[in-house]
């Protein structure tokens, strides 16, 4: 079994994978084209590093996953300021605790904060960074290994190439690695 091969059934093996498979080079150019103009609902701009750096890689894989799949191993959405202020960040499951003590931060819905004691010079900016994948580093030969979550228009390309259902219980994720 190829390396590329076997991380698809390593990710295929997860809980709450629907479906993972390796990504055609016509979608990659697609999201990639989308990607480099996405806007925030609130006008701020977002640089999605994540998918950025994972398109670079030499594999990319899709996973299609719903709820159960296990929560990402750090934030997947900062918001920034200056060229590297963080002003607020996602709050992932099992850390709300610890932030709801903090009296410098504002809650901005239930999963995510600013820090009201940062204050950026220049215009803030919402950073989707990219986050690691450790179950890939078992694969002889895999190195870079990044993901990250395509924005709801890069998802959409997906589904529609694949021909897969829009539906709203079902995210995508992006792997991306290069072999040694």
């Amino acid at each position: 079994m190829q390396p590329e091969e076997r991380a698809v059934e390593i990710i295929k093996g997860m809980t709450g994978t629907c479906k993972a498979f390796l990504l055609s080079q016509d979608v990659i150019a697609a999201i990639q084209k989308i990607e480099d103009n996405i806007k925030s609902q609130i006008g701020l701009d977002v640089i999605n590093e994540g998918v950025n750096q994972c398109l670079r890689r030499k594999h990319i894989i899709c996973v299609i996953k719903d709820t159960r799949f296990r929560p990402p191993p750090e934030p997947t959405v900062l918001m920034m300021g200056d060229s590297d202020l963080v002003i607020g960040m996602e709050i992932l499951p099992g850390q709300h605790s610890h932030f709801k003590e903090m009296d410098n931060i504002c809650w901005l819905g239930e999963d995510f904060v600013v820090f009201t004691d940062r204050v950026p010079k220049t215009k803030e900016y919402f950073l989707m960074p990219p986050v690691s994948f450790p179950e890939l580093e078992q694969v002889p030969g895999a190195t870079n290994i990044v993901s990250c979550s395509p924005s709801p228009l890069g998802d959409l390309i997906i589904k529609n190439y694949y021909d897969l259902e829009d539906d709203p219980k079902l995210a995508s994720i992006l792997v991306g690695f290069d072999l040694q």
